[in-house]
């Protein structure tokens, strides 16, 4: 990567739980449309997730942008690996890929109801 010390922060976040989403808000009061709606996926397939705000950090808000070469919030890493953001989610909500994701990185969840 490069020697940014907010993208160390950024891994640190990353590697500290296995599914990582850095979003506007907590998980508890999400403060964007976007942001809640990834965390309503999430809590309907019973996945435990770490939320970063980032409205609480200016530094991590930017970083992450340059970090995943992605220009929005909400995102969402799974073992380390950048997924997506809230359209991204969404769509592999419906479709089962979200569900098959987490199955094939040994995330527990509740099976889908569609």
């Amino acid at each position: 990567m490069n020697d940014n010390p907010v993208f160390e922060r950024i891994q640190s976040e990353i590697n500290d739980s296995p599914v990582t989403l850095f979003m506007k808000g907590t998980p508890m009061f999400p403060q964007c449309g976007f942001s809640s709606a990834v965390v309503q996926a999430l809590t309907m397939m019973g996945v435990k997730f770490k939320g970063v705000d980032v409205l609480a950090d200016i530094d991590i808000r930017e970083g992450v942008k340059q970090y995943s070469q992605w220009p929005t919030i909400p995102q969402l890493y799974v073992k380390g690996e950048f997924v997506g953001g809230c359209d991204i989610i969404r769509e592999m909500y419906e479709t089962g890929e979200l569900e098959k994701l987490f199955d094939e990185n040994g995330i527990e969840h509740q099976p889908v109801q569609q």
